[in-house]
């Protein structure tokens, strides 16, 4: 049974977005709404993120919508280090520590802050372990950070074949923009 839902996916600006307004932030969070609603039927408890400005993050506010309906689902926020936010911009730093505010499980992995980019392999690894699946918003043909989830999840698959890794693809999003389009026009 899936209780634990680990998601990650491109920072913003792999993806090109740097505003919360784009077009393409509305989409993938109601591609993330649909994929945890659906897991939510079949079981789901918690969803796991790390913090980072993107996927991530909208995938929390995506949660915290849900609950108003799924009071039961909660989101662990765990970093991999202390003050990760440290040098992001104002407005990202502030919009983190709201979703900080809001979740039901706040820790990190390291009590330190940043050292070095063992951290982030060891909070890879570590999220992957205490999830019991991973959804990835994630193009194979796109280089970009989610492949170091990706490899960590594919680790823990080859000993644990329950360990599912779900993907949203750039055809998945391309569908729902079609859907939405055809639905407006209707």
């Amino acid at each position: 049974m899936l209780q634990t839902l680990l998601i990650s996916g491109y920072k913003a600006h792999e993806l090109g977005i740097f505003s919360d307004k784009h077009e393409g932030v509305y989409y993938i969070k109601k591609a993330l709404q649909q994929r945890i609603t659906s897991l939510i039927d079949e079981g789901l408890e918690w969803v796991i993120v790390s913090g980072q400005p993107g996927v991530e993050m909208w995938a929390a506010e995506v949660v915290f919508d849900l609950q108003l309906d799924h009071p039961d689902l909660k989101l662990a926020v765990i970093t991999p280090f202390l003050e990760q936010e440290a040098r992001w911009k104002e407005n990202v730093q502030e919009k983190y520590h709201e979703i900080l505010s809001q979740a039901d499980f706040v820790d990190s992995v390291s009590r330190k802050p940043y050292e070095s980019p063992v951290q982030l392999r060891v909070k890879n690894q570590f999220l992957v372990q205490k999830s019991d699946a991973i959804l990835l918003l994630y193009d194979e043909e796109k280089d970009g950070s989610p492949k170091y989830y990706l490899h960590a999840a594919k680790q823990k698959q080859e000993m644990d074949n329950s360990y599912e890794i779900f993907y949203i693809t750039p055809y998945d999003l391309d569908v729902l923009v079609q859907e939405e389009q055809w639905n407006r026009s209707e």
